[in-house]
C-alpha cells in the first residue's frame, strides 16, 4: 500500500464516516421506532430536551452488549489509524518496540474495563483483545514502513512479508467491523422495539381520572416522571410509579 491508504486514515475513511453517522443517526431511528414514528421521536425528544438525546445512545449502549463491544473496537482502531497519520507514527519511529507495544494498549485496556464493567468479563476481554489485535495491525503497517512506501511489493518469506500479510488481515477485519458489521449491529438494536431508558408503571392523570399506565421515562420530575404514555402514545406525566419487569415498547422491526 502507498501514500494514499496513510492519506484515508488522516482524511477519514469509510470506518470514520460511518462511526458519526451511527453515533448521531441511530438515537434517532432508535426513538423514532420505539415510540411509533418521526412525531412521536419529536415529542419525546422535546420533553426530554434535544441537548439530552445522546441519552438515547449511552442507554442503547448499556443495554446491548454487542453494540458497546462492536463500536468500543472500531474506536479504539480508528483513533489508533487517525493519530498514527497525523504524525504519531514518525514521533515514535525510534522508539523501542516493546514501549510503542504498551502505549497502545492503553486505549484497549481502558475500553475493556468500561464494557466489561457494564457487561460483564467476558465481553471485556473480547474487545480488550480485538481492539489490541487491530491495533497492531496498523503498527506494524507504521513500523514496517508499509504506509511510507509508494511500492506494494513485499516479500513472502521474510519476517517483514508475514507481518504485513497479519497487517493486511487486520485492516480488512477493522474494514469490515467499521463499515458492514458495525451498522448492521446499531440498526438491529436501534428496531428490537425494545427502550433504551427504564420502562416504569406510573399513575397517570388522564382528566377522567387517575390510571395506571406503562411510561417510557424520558426524565425526572419532582416525585414523578416526565415519560412516554405506551398505550396513549402521548407524554404525560406520572406519579406513584414503580419499574416495570419488561422493558419491550413494540414488536421488533423483523416480527413485525
Amino acid at each position: 500500500m502507498s501514500n494514499k491508504e496513510r492519506s484515508v486514515d488522516l482524511k477519514g475513511g469509510p470506518g470514520h464516516i460511518v462511526l458519526p453517522a451511527v453515533v448521531f443517526a441511530v438515537p434517532v431511528l432508535k426513538l423514532a421506532w420505539t415510540l411509533g414514528g418521526g412525531g412521536a421521536a419529536s415529542e419525546a425528544l422535546v420533553a426530554m430536551e434535544p441537548a439530552n438525546w445522546p441519552d438515547v445512545l449511552i442507554g442503547m449502549l448499556l443495554e446491548d452488549a454487542l453494540l458497546a463491544s462492536a463500536l468500543a473496537v472500531a474506536m479504539s482502531r480508528t483513533s489508533y489509524a487517525y493519530f498514527a497519520a497525523k504524525g504519531g507514527a514518525r514521533v515514535h519511529a525510534g522508539t523501542p518496540t516493546a514501549h510503542v507495544l504498551l502505549q497502545a494498549a492503553v486505549v484497549p485496556f481502558t475500553f475493556a474495563l468500561v464494557v466489561g464493567a457494564f457487561h460483564g468479563l467476558w465481553w471485556g476481554v473480547a474487545v480488550g483483545l480485538v481492539s489490541y489485535a487491530l491495533r497492531l495491525g496498523v503498527i506494524v503497517e507504521y513500523r514496517t514502513g508499509r504506509r511510507e512506501r509508494d511500492s506494494g511489493r513485499r516479500s513472502r518469506t521474510s519476517p517483514s512479508g508475514w507481518l504485513e500479510r497479519a497487517a493486511d488481515t487486520a485492516a480488512v477485519a477493522a474494514l469490515l467491523l467499521a463499515v458492514v458489521v458495525l451498522p448492521v449491529i446499531a440498526l438491529l438494536a436501534a428496531v428490537n422495539g425494545r427502550s433504551w431508558t427504564g420502562v416504569v408503571e406510573c399513575d397517570v392523570n388522564t382528566g377522567h381520572g387517575t390510571e395506571r399506565a406503562r411510561l417510557v421515562e424520558l426524565g425526572r420530575k419532582g416525585n414523578g416522571v416526565v415519560g412516554w404514555d405506551i398505550a396513549q402514545d402521548e407524554v404525560v406525566n406520572g406519579l406513584n410509579c414503580a419499574v416495570s419487569g419488561n422493558n419491550t415498547v413494540r414488536t421488533p422491526l423483523w416480527r413485525s
